[in-house]
C-alpha cells in the first residue's frame, strides 16, 4: 500500500490570518494532486521575533483560530493534516511550540510540544533563545495511522539522534521534522542531519520547512526534504512557498530494517570508572 504525501513549504509572516490562508491554498493544491497526508512547517501560524508581540497574539489551543481552521480543512479535504507547529499560549505565561495532527474527520489525533529548545549563539552574531519564550514539552507521541506509524518531532530535535531511535524502536515508520532552520545552520547541516536520521532508523523522514526572508527580519533556509528509509532524497524544495509531493510505502521501511537491523543490534555504551567505554 502506497500513500501520497505532500510537504508544504511556507514563508510565514506576522499576520496569522494571512498565514493560514496562504497555507490553506497550498494544502488544497496538494489535495488536488492526490495527497492523503499533508504536512506544514514549524511556526505555520506565525513567525515573529518580537516576544512581547508574539505573546500578545498567541491564544490557547482551544481558542486559537488557526487550530480551528486546520481542523476544518482536514475534515473538508478528508486528509491527515500535520500542522508542523503553531505558536500557542502555554502554562505559566510561556508559549508552546506545538505540532498538531488532525484526522480526516477533523478531530485531533495527536499533539506534541517541542522538547529541545534552540538556544544558540550563531557565527553571524545572531543570538536565539527559544527557552526565553517557550516551555519545553513531553512526551513524544507515536501515532498509528492507516498507512504507517508516525513519530512527531520539531526542527532542533533533529540534532538528537537518540530521540529518533527511540521513536523507531517504539514503532514509528515515518518521522516528521517540520522546521524553520536558520540560513546559517541549514547551509551547514540540514541535508546531512535529515538523511542521517532516516538511515539510522530505516524510516521515512518528512521535513517541511520555512524558507526565505520573513517580515520580522529572520531568514530561514527552506529546502524542504522528503527522505526515504535508505537515505535517498525523494522530494526537495527551494526557497519559495511550494507543494512537494512524495510517496510513502511502508514496505521500504521493512526492507531497510531487514537489510541493516541496527534497531535490534544497538547496545548501550557506558563509561566505566577509568573513563573507558564499556558495553
Amino acid at each position: 500500500m502506497t500513500t501520497k504525501a505532500a510537504l508544504i513549504q511556507l514563508r510565514s509572516g506576522r499576520d496569522m490570518a494571512r498565514n493560514i490562508a496562504d497555507a490553506s491554498l497550498l494544502i488544497k493544491e496538494a489535495c488536488r494532486k492526490g495527497a492523503e497526508f499533508v504536512l506544514t512547517p514549524e511556526m505555520t501560524n506565525i513567525l515573529e521575533t518580537d516576544r512581547d508581540r508574539l505573546k500578545g497574539l498567541a491564544r490557547r489551543e482551544e481558542e486559537d483560530a488557526s487550530v480551528a481552521a486546520f481542523a476544518d480543512l482536514a475534515r473538508d479535504q478528508r486528509i491527515w493534516l500535520n500542522a508542523g507547529s503553531f505558536a500557542l499560549k502555554g502554562p505559566e505565561g510561556k508559549l508552546v511550540n506545538r505540532s498538531l495532527l488532525f484526522a480526516p474527520d477533523g478531530t485531533l489525533a495527536a499533539r506534541y510540544d517541542k522538547v529541545h529548545l534552540f538556544d544558540v549563539d550563531l557565527p553571524n552574531g545572531q543570538i536565539l533563545r527559544e527557552s526565553a519564550a517557550y516551555a519545553a514539552g513531553r512526551p513524544v507521541p507515536v501515532v498509528p495511522l492507516p498507512f504507517a506509524t508516525v513519530g512527531l518531532t520539531i526542527c532542533y530535535d533533529v540534532r538528537f539522534p537518540h530521540l529518533y531511535k527511540a521513536l523507531a524502536q517504539a514503532g514509528a515508520e515515518v518521522l516528521t521534522v517540520p522546521s524553520a532552520f536558520t540560513k546559517v545552520t541549514g547551509e551547514a547541516h540540514w541535508h546531512v542531519l535529515l538523511r542521517a536520521r532516516a538511515i539510522e532508523t530505516g524510516s521515512f523522514v518528512l521535513a517541511p520547512a520555512q524558507g526565505g526572508l520573513h517580515e520580522c527580519g529572520r531568514e530561514t533556509f527552506g529546502m524542504s526534504l522528503a527522505v526515504s528509509p535508505s537515505g535517498d532524497i525523494t522530494a526537495e524544495g527551494g526557497q519559495d512557498p511550494a507543494v512537494l509531493m512524495t510517496v510513502i510505502d511502508r514496505r521500504q521501511v521493512l526492507e531497510a530494517r531487514r537489510r541493516i537491523p541496527v534497531l535490534r543490534h544497538e547496545r548501550q555504551a557506558i563509561l566505566n570508572a577509568q573513563g573507558e567505554v564499556a558495553t
